[in-house]
């Protein structure tokens, strides 16, 4: 039983940092699900699609722009892990659309109608491009300080994941 006790509390610490890690990942993950599940939605429903954010309630979803669609029935909305801070910036204009997880000073885009104004949003358009007012970064921060980058790719298409190393 002894040798048990030892063992684990050699092991406790190492799987403690495993699982904040994992939240982490997870969180990078589902956010770059969402931004292919509208681009998708957005080119085969002709319809421009909001990826939405909301600091105040730790939220984010995804839904057809309303001028379009009065009511989206399938929007989706998730609430932000506790432990997870999301940051957005314009890395060409150097301006910073506010944070998750913080106090946020959105970005609003004022031709657009919106269910969700002046929030951060990434806004998918029915030719599978992304709109130029979208955020080209997010910026996933973990409560022990690991982070994790969505980031614009380089033929402004799609987001990918990037970590400090590439």
């Amino acid at each position: 039983m002894a040798i048990l006790a030892i063992a684990v509390s050699f092991t406790a610490p190492a799987l403690a940092n495993f699982f904040r890690g994992r939240t982490l990942d997870y969180e990078a993950r589902r956010l770059l699900a969402l931004t292919r599940q509208g681009q998708s939605r957005a080119v085969s429903e002709g319809l421009p699609m909001e990826l939405w954010f909301d600091a105040s309630k730790s939220a984010y979803g995804l839904e057809a722009e309303p001028s379009y669609e009065a009511v989206d029935p399938k929007a989706l909305s998730f609430t932000l892990d506790s432990a997870t801070q999301l940051e957005f910036s314009d890395q060409n204009s150097g301006a910073h659309f506010g944070s998750l997880g913080a106090v946020s000073s959105g970005s609003a885009d004022s031709t657009q109608i919106s269910n969700h104004p002046n929030l951060p949003k990434i806004r998918f358009l029915p030719d599978g491009s992304i709109s130029d007012s979208s955020p080209q970064s997010l910026h996933l921060i973990g409560r022990d300080g690991a982070s994790i980058w969505l980031m614009l790719s380089r033929n402004r298409l799609n987001y990918e994941i990037r970590t400090r190393n590439n």
